[in-house]
């Protein structure tokens, strides 16, 4: 005799989810990626509900009343927010059916290397939440290449550099599995952080989150530029408490980055240092490849290729790289259940 949750996932449609720091993403098996929105929460501290979600939430940031605030659910990759985390995945979902209710999907996610039993659990109890009828955690660089479309399942070495938005994942992968890999907390967001500081340090004037994505966007490099390109800022004099806006250039915005820069080249060097000798020649073949929305940033690659001396290139569209190949672990339910996390 079926259960009620059995018969439910006769009309479920099976959902690859990448629940990121910054943006989540969610594909939907035979429909293709049907949410894009960032990762944030409204709450009204008064009432303690959640009255807003993803893009409606980030239209409020820094327009709202004291008592809405916004919560970030995830930090560095994991959940930090486990209520806030639950209702914006259930609210998520419930788009990727069309709000119905009536539906209990499989869920694929994807999650950083190193995630702890702990961390896993939770994301694991805010896929529940969400009416899902199994859960299944995959490690997002596997993801990643699989949506870069690399040879996974070959014996050859492959090397995927993913940075998020709140983690940055370096793994070697061959026959389907990981032969090294490793996460630092440094990503997109950190890059964000250190812009706000130095804006704030050397100009006493305080940025918001905005404002410091857009200067990364438009001047943040790994490289110096071919041309100096300034950059206004808008924020508020520390001293005065005014409005002020100030001219930044690329060059400082590219030492402010340095440090973070600095640790993501280390991690891509440790990895190769860790790859067995057998696998060396492949990569020294096919290089590196990169995707998330964090490996946008400008001469990154180039930077990449004269720390290491091999070759790297981007995956075709790396923001949704991580998304597409859960989606395919989605269509593939033996792949996945041969590299899906315990």
């Amino acid at each position: 005799m079926f259960s009620i949750r059995s018969l439910l996932g006769l009309v479920s449609s099976d959902l690859a989810v990448d629940l990121g720091t910054t943006n989540t993403r969610i594909h939907a098996k035979d429909k293709g990626l049907v949410v894009n929105e960032p990762s944030l929460v409204a709450n009204d501290t008064k009432t303690g509900r959640f009255v807003a979600f993803g893009r409606d939430a980030h239209e409020m940031m820094g327009k709202t009343p004291a008592n809405i605030e916004a919560v970030r659910p995830l930090k560095d990759g994991v959940i930090a927010n486990y209520e806030a985390a639950q209702a914006m995945l259930d609210n998520f979902v419930r788009k990727a059916h069309g709000r119905s209710r009536l539906v209990s999907p499989e869920i694929v996610v994807g999650v950083p290397s190193g995630i702890t039993q702990v961390e896993k659990r939770a994301v694991r109890d805010a896929a529940d939440a969400a009416k899902a009828s199994e859960v299944y955690l995959v490690e997002t660089a596997m993801a990643a290449a699989l949506g870069a479309g690399l040879p996974i399942e070959e014996a050859s070495g492959n090397v995927i550099v993913d940075i998020g938005g709140g983690t940055t994942d370096v793994a070697v992968i061959s026959l389907a599995g990981i032969v090294w890999s490793c996460s630092i907390r440094v990503a997109g967001g950190a890059m964000d952080e250190a812009i706000i500081q130095h804006v704030r340090r050397t100009y006493n004037l305080l940025i918001g989150q905005r404002t410091a994505e857009s200067v990364k966007l438009r001047i943040g490099s790994a490289y110096p530029l071919d041309e100096p390109e300034p950059c206004e800022v808008s924020g508020r004099d520390l001293i005065e408490g005014v409005p002020r806006t100030q001219t930044v250039t690329d060059e400082e915005i590219r030492l402010a980055l340095a440090e973070c820069i600095g640790q993501i080249c280390e991690l891509v060097r440790l990895a190769l240092q860790n790859t067995p000798p057998e696998l060396s020649a492949d990569l020294a073949d096919r290089g590196i490849i990169l995707t998330g929305g964090g490996s946008q940033l400008m001469h990154l690659d180039k930077c990449l290729r004269e720390v290491t001396g091999l070759p790297v290139s981007y995956a075709d569209e790396p923001v949704t790289s991580v998304v597409r190949g859960i989606g395919k672990l989605v269509q593939d339910k033996e792949l996945l259940k041969r590299i899906a996390l315990d």
